[in-house]
Formats: C-alpha cells, sequence, structure tokens
C-alpha cells in the first residue's frame, strides 16, 4: 500500500489523516478500548449507548458487524471530521502543539466527549502552552460512571504491561 504525506500548517497528514490522529487511534485508542466487531450495549453510560469497534457509538445499531479495516476507518473518520475539528477551534494553536500532546488530547476527547474535552483544565493549559501541565491535568479524568476505574488510571498516566498510557505518551513528546 503507497502511503503519502504532505505536511499543512505544522501538521503531517497520512493518506489524508492527520499526524496525531493516526497516532492517537494507533497507539492510545483502540488499545484502550479495545475492538470489538459486534455492536454492544455499553452500560456503563447512563443512559446505555450501543457501540462497536473502538468505543463508536455513532449510527451503531443492535447486530451490526464490522471489520478490522472498518472500524480503523471509522474510528480515523470521525476523529478527523469531529473530535479534532472541535479541539483545534477551542484551543487556539492546537496545529502548533507538540504532536504527543495533540494525540493525547484527540484521545481525551474521544474518551470524554469534545465539550468536556474543550472545558476541561488539560485545554486551559493547552491554551497557555503550559503542555506538562495539561498532561498531568488531563489525568482527572479516570471516572465512568460516577466513579474510578482502574482501566482510566492506568490509560490517563502510565498505561500498563501492553499499552501506552496518555499522559506517559504526552509527557515523552515535550522539550
Amino acid at each position: 500500500m503507497a502511503m503519502a504525506a504532505i505536511i499543512t500548517g505544522g501538521v503531517r497528514y497520512i493518506n489524508g489523516v492527520p499526524d496525531d490522529v493516526v497516532l492517537a487511534s494507533d497507539y492510545l485508542v483502540t488499545p484502550w478500548e479495545g475492538e470489538v466487531l459486534k455492536a454492544y450495549l455499553d452500560r456503563i453510560p447512563k443512559p446505555p449507548v450501543w457501540t462497536i469497534c473502538a468505543g463508536d457509538t455513532q449510527n451503531v445499531k443492535p447486530g451490526m458487524i464490522e471489520t478490522p479495516a472498518g472500524c480503523k476507518a471509522r474510528l480515523e473518520r470521525r476523529m478527523t471530521k469531529k473530535f479534532r475539528p472541535a479541539l483545534v477551534k477551542c484551543i487556539p494553536g492546537f496545529n502548533k502543539a507538540p504532536i504527543a500532546w495533540r494525540a493525547m488530547m484527540d484521545s481525551l476527547a474521544w474518551n470524554i466527549g469534545t465539550g468536556a474535552a474543550c472545558r476541561s483544565n488539560a485545554a486551559e493549559f493547552g491554551k497557555r502552552q503550559l503542555w506538562h501541565a495539561s498532561c498531568v491535568a488531563a489525568t482527572a479524568f479516570n471516572k465512568a460512571g460516577g466513579r474510578v476505574i482502574i482501566g482510566l488510571v492506568k490509560r490517563r498516566t502510565n498505561g500498563d504491561a501492553t499499552r501506552i498510557g496518555e499522559g506517559e505518551l504526552c509527557v515523552s513528546g515535550l522539550e
């Protein structure tokens, strides 16, 4: 498969997908969300929501089935067209921020929603280019259904034996 890369405004696009989206989807979102090819009812949110692939809830119906390639395309498409543009809008200079920080914010927005990500202290610190403080602030999002979830603690911080954490990736990309 041929790969085309272009750079626009400090962001490298790989086959039409921003570099931070590729990093977030491959190393943060899919490893932490998992990839479920058959739609399931996620009961943690209230109300429960039909979900498929790596936590995708858009237009998911009971009995729906997806392929691994389809899951990757869904994630990259939604993140590129919905989640990332919201972050670009709410965080001035987003495209000029370090790639690891942008990937962390993409993953955070995918997991908690763009509104919450944009209102977060992580975004506020990002607006002031306080990257390390932003990486640390994002670790506060470790609850679901009103309780601390150990998987979210690991996802937001240093990961586990098989996956890098958002915080770990975020700070590793800072000078």
